[in-house]
């Protein structure tokens, strides 16, 4: 199995602490704005950064590029495939789709997305977020976007049975104040965003880190906007052979994460899930087996 090419942004971060220190001065302001920071001139690169144009050259080679030229034409292909629309990206797949049955070139897809997911995600970040969703002191609110509410809407019905204090931020901006109107700060937001990324979800993030929020971000392999505001930042893999974006992964890392929260609350958690048991067999909304 290929594996899929990194973006740039991937590349800097795996290389950033190989990196001198004008270079990580570098890295930073490109990936402040990426991948739009870095398509200026390799001078006007240079100055935003407050480094000399030698140094953005070297470290366009130290991440395997031939010359700033070549590194321009990768970050105006990411910046091309981040706004794609479904229809791009049917004829992208179709074009060079294999003699397979769908359902297998759909798997080969997800697994090799999970792969490249899980070698890139750094386990401490994982274990940080865990903590944060887990902290009872710490009330949690979740927001999907168009496509990604339905995985907001699960990880809040799987959160609610683990522990009190969370919430569902519908979509909308005139429920937001509602909603952040008696947050803490330290209190967290769990966002969903992925290409093509939606605006509201930016002033969503602006708006709970001026109120100090912790914001856990899910997002693609080029990074929503939110980034820039995000304390846990997971970047899954989202490409499928499909006019649509899979989601695979990132249910796979909600799912994962509330299996570990739960094992780690389990005291309380089986006591809340006890009297929720009981409050099931007394509507009778389940079906029981004699």
């Amino acid at each position: 199995m290929t594996a899929l090419p990194k973006t740039i942004s991937e590349m800097v971060q795996e290389r950033f602490e190989s990196l001198t220190r004008a270079e990580r001065q570098l890295a930073n302001s490109l990936l402040e704005n990426y991948p739009v920071s870095g398509l200026a001139s390799i001078t006007a690169v240079a100055k935003k950064a407050d480094v000399s144009t030698p140094t953005v050259a070297r470290m366009v080679q130290k991440l395997g590029f031939k010359g700033f030229p070549e590194f321009q034409a990768t970050l105006r292909n990411e910046l091309e495939a981040k706004i794609s629309n479904p229809i791009v990206k049917h004829d992208l797949w179709a074009e060079n789709a294999p003699d397979t049955h769908i359902l297998n070139r759909f798997a080969d897809a997800v697994v090799q997305n999970l792969h490249q997911t899980l070698a890139q995600l750094d386990p401490a970040v994982f274990d940080s977020a865990c903590t944060l969703l887990g902290d009872p002191k710490r009330s949690i609110f979740i927001a999907g976007g168009r496509i990604t509410r339905s995985l907001a809407d699960y990880l809040f019905s799987l959160m609610r049975m683990v522990r009190p204090k969370v919430s569902f931020v519908p979509a909308g901006a005139g429920t937001w104040p509602d909603f952040l109107l008696d947050t803490e700060p330290g209190d967290v937001l769990v966002m969903f965003d992925i290409r093509r990324y939606e605006n509201h979800a930016l002033r969503l993030a602006e708006l709970a880190a001026e109120k100090e929020m912790e914001i856990i971000l899910f997002t693609d392999q080029w990074g929503s906007p939110v980034t820039q505001h995000a304390s846990h930042r997971f970047n899954c893999r989202i490409e499928a052979p499909s006019a649509w974006d899979s989601v695979a992964i990132l249910l796979m890392l909600i799912e994962t994460m509330v299996a570990e929260i739960q094992s780690a609350t389990w005291q309380s958690t089986y006591e809340r899930m006890k009297d929720l048991e009981g409050m099931f067999d007394r509507t009778g909304l389940f079906r029981k087996f004699k």
